[in-house]
């Protein structure tokens, strides 16, 4: 691109940001707060309020690492391994990100509901999915499925399995090649999934509306504690809400932005003092 076109492109990229998420996200801001922090903090600690969010936190807690798990899992199976039937499951992991979510919701009640295929077997034994907190958890696992093994595959593929080899011929076993070679690799690619992963799950309303219920007090997320406020004519709790959510989003992408500056700043600061290398690391553990 030419110089003289460099300003304009870059104006109308700003121009285009701040159209979609600059204004509408400070605008939410500045609703929450127009009456008062004080109106905003009495909306977000009501008894719902308070419930809705350690909900949230909770699946979030359960659903990132697990979607982290199977994601680092289908990554290395679908990098270091061949067989049969290897492209359909590369094709079903981003079912998720090509369903609605509440496409997703509904398919879990037909399997996991009352009149499900396995609703009355699971009742049966008093374990209760749909309108429960598990059942907010699987949906919100399931949307966020994709995120992590599409961040961390690309980057296996690259690296290739020479110093995995390498290290397998030294007499290293699994877990000391992943912890070692493999991790070390994949760590950015790892975090930026499990970022996405984070903000998915934070967000998540479609399928968590039709799982759970919205039971006040019960299964109630904070995506729902915003909708619920927003029906009921209270519009400073659901953009304080909304205020959470985001503080919440922000502060994940805080954490990885500040990861990538620190390494950054070690490496301007000493080039050649970077961490032995992985053989280096590998040998005294193996010899």
């Amino acid at each position: 691109m030419s110089r003289r076109w460099r300003l304009p492109a870059r104006f109308a990229a700003l121009g285009y940001l701040a159209l979609l998420i600059v204004v509408p996200v400070g605008s939410v801001f500045f609703r929450a707060f127009q009456h008062g922090f004080g109106a905003a903090w009495d909306a977000v600690t009501t008894p719902e309020a308070t419930h809705a969010f350690w909900l949230t936190i909770f699946v979030v807690a359960i659903a990132v690492p697990l979607d982290t798990i199977f994601g680092v899992g289908v990554a290395l199976l679908l990098a270091r391994h061949r067989f049969r039937g290897a492209w359909i499951l590369d094709a079903f992991i981003d079912i998720p990100l090509a369903l609605s979510p509440v496409v997703v919701g509904l398919g879990l009640v037909l399997v996991y509901g009352k009149s499900g295929w396995f609703g009355n077997w699971l009742a049966a034994r008093g374990i209760a999915i749909i309108f429960s907190v598990p059942g907010i958890v699987m949906a919100s696992a399931t949307v966020a499925l994709p995120y992590v093994a599409r961040s961390v595959l690309p980057v296996l593929l690259e690296i290739g399995t020479e110093q995995e080899q390498a290290a397998r011929t030294l007499g290293a076993g699994p877990v000391a090649i992943f912890l070692r070679i493999t991790l070390p690799s994949i760590r950015r690619s790892l975090a930026y999934g499990v970022t996405l992963t984070t903000a998915r799950v934070l967000g998540e309303f479609g399928a968590v509306a039709i799982v759970s219920g919205a039971i006040v007090d019960k299964t109630q997320t904070m995506t729902l504690f915003i909708d619920d406020s927003f029906n009921n004519l209270d519009p400073v709790g659901a953009y304080a809400g909304a205020v959470i959510l985001a503080l919440l989003s922000l502060g994940v992408l805080l954490i990885l932005g500040g990861d990538r500056h620190q390494r950054r700043e070690r490496r301007w600061q000493s080039p050649s003092a970077e961490s032995p290398s992985d053989m280096e690391v590998l040998l005294p553990a193996t010899t």
